[in-house]
C-alpha cells in the first residue's frame, strides 16, 4: 500500500521527467521570398507522404546510413504528414495571395485546376546536416499532364533538437519554394 509520504516522494520525480520533454512543430508556414500573381486557379494538395520513421513522435536522427535513433526528450507535437500538408497549403495561399488551396479530398463543389503531390523519401538529421530528398508532381487536372521533379537539399545543423528542427524548417521552406515555382 502506498502511503501519502511515499506518494510525495514520487511527485518531484514526475516533474523532473515530464519537464524534460520538448515538443516541436513544422506546420507553421514560412514567409515566401516573393509573391506570385495567381490566375484564379484552384490548387489541390494531396497529403504529403513521409518516411515511416517520421510517424513516430520522437525526432529521428540517423547515426549512419542504416541506423536511426530517436531523441526521447524531443517529440513532434503533430503528425508530420498532416502538419507538412497544412503548412504547404498555407504557404501556397500566401505565395499566390489566394485562399483557394485545398487539401485532398476536396469537395464536389471544389474542382482544382492543379493538383500537387509530394513524396518525401528522406528527411532526417545525420551528423552536422539535415537532409531532405523528395519528389513532387504538379498536375493540370484538365489535361492530366504533370511535371514531376526531384528535390534535394542539405542544411547545416548542430546536434541539439532545436537546431535540427530549425534546419528541417529551412529545408522544407526550400521545397515549398521549388513547388511554387513549378506552379507558376
Amino acid at each position: 500500500m502506498i502511503t501519502f509520504k511515499k506518494l510525495l516522494c514520487f511527485i518531484p520525480l514526475f516533474f523532473l521527467f515530464s519537464g524534460c520533454t520538448k515538443y516541436y512543430v513544422l506546420s507553421t508556414a514560412s514567409q515566401p521570398a516573393e509573391h506570385f500573381r495567381q490566375k484564379n486557379r484552384v490548387i489541390g494538395v494531396e497529403k504529403v507522404v513521409v518516411p515511416k520513421y517520421l510517424y513516430k513522435r520522437e525526432i529521428a536522427v540517423a547515426k549512419s546510413n542504416s541506423e536511426v535513433r530517436f531523441l526521447r526528450s524531443a517529440v513532434w507535437a503533430e503528425d508530420l504528414d498532416d502538419g507538412l500538408t497544412q503548412r504547404l497549403i498555407a504557404f501556397l495561399q500566401k505565395k499566390f495571395n489566394q485562399p483557394d488551396v485545398y487539401a485532398y479530398p476536396w469537395g464536389v463543389d471544389t474542382n482544382p485546376a492543379l493538383k500537387v503531390k509530394v513524396h518525401i523519401t528522406r528527411f532526417i538529421a545525420q551528423g552536422e546536416n539535415v537532409y531532405l530528398d523528395a519528389n513532387f508532381r504538379v498536375v493540370n487536372m484538365k489535361t492530366q499532364v504533370g511535371k514531376a521533379k526531384l528535390f534535394s537539399t542539405v542544411i547545416a545543423t548542430k546536434e541539439d533538437a532545436q537546431s535540427i528542427v530549425a534546419a528541417m524548417h529551412k529545408a522544407f521552406s526550400e521545397l515549398e519554394e521549388a513547388i511554387s515555382s513549378q506552379i507558376q
